[in-house]
C-alpha cells in the first residue's frame, strides 16, 4: 500500500506493523452545524482506509476526537441561549446518525475533549518544566522558538505561518506572548466560558493540546497514521507535533500524515464559518430522489467523495463541470 505523506510531500510505501494493530488518529468535529459534506468526505476517506487495512488482515485502532471545548461551540451556544453541553450533545448525536447513514464504521475510540482535561494538564506542565512553555497571568503558551523544527510540515516562512495562524484563531497582539506565533496551551477564557481547575488557575485548554492528549492516551506516544482535513496542515497539526514530540521526547510522533482535500461549493471552501454548507443528510435525500440512482444514496455519496475531485456534486458549478466532461 502506498500513502501520500504530507510530511515528506510524496507517496510512501506503508507497511502495517506485524506485531500490533495499526494506530490511526483523525481530528474530528467541533459539534455545531454538523454534518456538512466536507466533514463527510474526510471521514469517508479514512473509513475506506480503515476497511482496506482490515480487509488485508491488519487490526486497526482508530481514534477520532470530538472538540467540544472550543470558541465556536461556546459562541454558538451563547447566541442560541442554550447550555453548551446540550448543544454539543445534540450535534454529536446528529453527527453519529449522519455517519451511520453514510455507512461509516464507528471509530474504536471516540473521546470528547471535555472528558480529557485531566490528561492534558500533565503534558502542559511537562512542557513548562522542559522550557518549551511558559505561564503568564493564568495563561500558558508554547514557545515556538524553543523548537527549531516548528512548522516543518507546512513548508512556510515565519510571516506566512503567522498570517494563516491569525486567520485561524491566533491572537498576535496578546502582549503576554514572547512571540506573536506562540500558541495557547491553557487559557483563562472569556467571561461566561466554562472553566476547569488547573495549577495555573481556572481556565480551559487550547485547541491543539486536546489532540495531543487524546492521541497519546488512546494510541500511544507514537502513531502510524494521523489524518484530518487539509485545512489542518497549519497551524493545528504542526502545533500537535511540537507539543507531543517535545513532551514525550519521541520522534517522529506520526509515521504518515494524511490530509483530505476540501469540498468546494461555487468556488468557496465549504465551511461552517462561511455558512456555505450542504448537510450530508440533505445530500443523501437529494440523491435518493434521482430516479436513475438505482442504489442507496449513501453508496453514491461515498463513491463521489472518495474517487472524484473535491467539488460539491449538488452545486451548479459542479453540475456544469460534469456536463463539460
Amino acid at each position: 500500500m502506498q500513502l501520500y505523506n504530507s510530511m515528506s510531500a510524496q507517496k510512501e510505501e506503508f507497511a502495517p506493523p506485524a506485531d500490533r494493530p495499526v494506530t490511526l488518529y483523525v481530528c474530528g468535529v467541533t459539534p455545531y452545524d454538523t454534518t456538512h459534506i466536507g466533514h463527510a468526505r474526510t471521514f469517508l476517506i479514512f473509513d475506506v482506509l480503515t476497511r482496506v487495512l482490515r480487509a488485508h488482515g491488519s487490526a486497526v485502532l482508530y481514534c477520532q476526537n470530538v472538540t467540544d471545548v472550543d470558541d465556536p461551540l461556546f459562541e454558538r451556544a451563547a447566541r442560541d441561549r442554550v447550555p453548551w453541553q446540550d448543544l454539543a450533545e445534540a450535534q454529536v448525536a446528529q453527527f453519529q446518525a449522519d455517519c451511520a447513514g453514510l455507512n461509516i464504521a464507528p471509530p474504536t475510540f471516540f473521546p470528547r475533549a471535555s472528558d480529557e482535561i485531566a490528561t492534558m494538564l500533565p503534558i502542559i506542565q511537562r512542557l513548562i518544566d522542559l522550557g518549551h512553555a511558559y505561564e503568564r497571568a493564568g495563561n500558558v503558551y508554547f514557545s515556538v522558538q524553543s523548537d527549531p523544527s516548528f512548522g516543518l510540515m507546512a513548508r512556510m516562512g515565519y510571516d506566512e505561518m503567522l498570517q494563516i495562524a491569525n486567520k485561524r484563531g491566533n491572537r498576535p497582539d496578546d502582549m503576554r506572548k514572547l512571540d506573536p506565533l506562540d500558541f495557547v496551551l491553557w487559557q483563562t477564557g472569556a467571561p461566561g466560558d466554562p472553566t476547569w481547575e488547573s495549577p495555573w488557575g481556572p481556565g480551559r485548554p487550547g485547541w491543539h493540546i486536546e489532540c495531543s492528549a487524546m492521541s497519546t492516551r488512546y494510541l500511544g506516544d507514537q502513531i502510524d497514521i494521523h489524518g484530518g482535513g487539509r485545512d489542518l496542515l497549519f497551524p493545528h497539526h504542526p502545533c500537535e507535533i511540537a507539543q507531543t514530540e517535545n513532551a514525550t521526547g519521541k520522534r517522529p510522533f506520526v509515521r504518515v500524515w494524511m490530509h483530505a482535500g476540501m469540498v468546494y461549493l461555487d468556488g468557496e471552501k465549504m465551511s461552517k464559518s462561511l455558512g456555505n454548507m450542504i448537510f450530508a443528510r440533505d445530500a443523501c435525500v437529494s440523491i435518493a430522489l434521482i430516479p436513475s440512482a438505482g442504489i442507496c444514496s449513501a453508496s453514491i455519496i461515498a463513491t463521489i467523495f472518495t474517487t472524484s475531485a473535491p467539488l460539491c456534486p449538488l452545486s451548479p458549478r459542479c453540475s456544469r463541470a460534469s456536463r463539460r466532461r
